[in-house]
């Protein structure tokens, strides 16, 4: 039954199938998760001594275990001394550097040179970011509970409307840092050009303003063709604003959603800006866990082979998708969703007015969906026409019929909405 739904299914049928299905997240599958089982079966061999004999058992070492920094390093293209190696989440190291951004000012420099830790920015009155729409709505979550004022900016295939962007930071101070999302981005999977890397890099801007360059896909690719960005950190370097990047990148989805490894790469100066205030809040990471990873995955090839078989169980599920809005979706006015190239979700277009009445028809049919409007700034989609789709989690055949079951919802709400 769960290969063959009828072509003529109708939205009735469909919610008689009594189904309780979830794409409202990018979780891993279970089977995803047990690729990387041996964190667990082998923790009694990798042991508890690092390289020098550290006890990783013990305190210290608040910026990470030095070779998890180095692996870092590798997998990020920075010198081990500018990464720091945390725990399981970048949207962690995120929040951590607003919030001392927000208390404490960031380094501002001149000609290489340090000058002073600026103003906190919160003491500069109301500060704003800038955030490429549709987004992450965690990264926006993060702003809204630091009260950091939100300006939308359009994305486009190849990243955001950098003409917006520029006159926008040139015209208001106010606008301290951006969101990015560079390879594959959450959710459009764009990945940006090296003319937008640039751009960004150059841009006349606050002297104090920050790229949070969130690299969570840096790995993870769903064709034959591993794509990459402009290394963002040379660029903001030979633009002479090498402080501008905060990189932030995790293994969350490489290994164990809830205990894997995250990184922050950034100039000297934040390295130390960041461990000064970091120092404040913890005395080191897990670095038992961080051990485990780095006899795990001790090289690029170990990582690349993992995420081979990642695509192997992931991309089955997104052709299934693109396949079913094929046969149900295709030459309907005003609908339309992109391939992804890489990343975790897929952006489905419907007509404007459409997207919340198709979330609420699918909850009503047993199918969980990202809420309506989640992937912009307040959760207010101006246009309500963005859905973000998650095939991850799900089996496969259970993904053929949610993807089935949100074909059919969203028709119905074109109906209704013809009405």
């Amino acid at each position: 039954m769960l290969m063959s739904l009828p072509v003529d299914l109708t939205y009735e049928r469909f919610q008689q199938l009594q189904l309780r299905l979830d794409m409202s997240r990018g979780k891993p599958s279970p089977e995803q998760l047990d690729l990387s089982q041996a964190l667990i079966d082998e923790a009694g061999e990798a042991g508890h001594l690092a390289r020098d004999g550290f006890d990783c058992r013990n305190y210290g070492l608040a910026s990470g275990l030095p070779e998890a920094r180095e692996l870092g390093a590798q997998l990020l293209g920075v010198p081990s001394a500018q990464v720091i190696a945390a725990g399981n989440s970048s949207l962690e190291l995120m929040h951590d550097a607003l919030t001392f951004a927000l208390l404490h000012g960031v380094p501002v420099c001149e000609a290489g040179e340090r000058v002073n830790c600026g103003a906190p920015w919160r003491a500069q009155g109301e500060i704003a970011f800038l955030c490429p729409t549709p987004g992450y709505d965690r990264h926006f979550a993060i702003c809204e509970a630091l009260g950091v004022r939100m300006i939308a900016v359009p994305m486009r295939e190849d990243g955001p409307d950098m003409d917006r962007v520029e006159a926008l930071v040139r015209d208001d101070p106010s606008i301290k840092g951006m969101w990015c999302v560079p390879l594959y981005s959450n959710p459009t999977g764009a990945i940006w050009s090296d003319e937008v890397v640039r751009r960004l890099a150059a841009m006349p801007a606050a002297p104090d303003f920050r790229l949070f360059w969130d690299d969570a896909y840096r790995f993870h690719h769903l064709t034959d063709e591993a794509f990459a960005t402009l290394d963002v950190v040379e660029a903001c370097a030979a633009a002479g604003h090498a402080e501008r990047v905060l990189m932030f990148a995790s293994l969350s989805k490489v290994t164990f959603a809830g205990g894997a490894l995250a990184w922050l790469a950034a100039a000297p100066h934040n390295v130390t800006w960041w461990q000064k205030h970091a120092a404040v809040r913890t005395i080191g990471p897990d670095k038992l866990n961080q051990l485990r990873h780095v006899r795990l995955l001790h090289e690029r090839a170990t990582l690349t082979a993992l995420m081979a078989r990642h695509r192997a169980l992931l991309k089955p599920k997104f052709d299934a998708v693109d396949a079913v809005f094929r046969a149900r979706l295709a030459g309907v006015p005003g609908v339309s969703w992109n391939v992804p190239r890489g990343g975790y979700f897929i952006s489905l277009y419907a007509p404007e007015g459409c997207a919340r009445r198709t979330v609420e028809l699918a909850a009503a049919a047993g199918l969980i969906l990202t809420p309506a409007g989640a992937a912009f700034p307040y959760g207010v989609d101006p246009r309500d026409s963005h859905l973000r789709i998650a095939p991850s989690f799900p089996a496969l055949d259970e993904v053929r019929l949610a993807a089935e079951g949100i074909a059919l919802a969203l028709l119905r709400a074109i109906d209704e909405r013809r009405a």
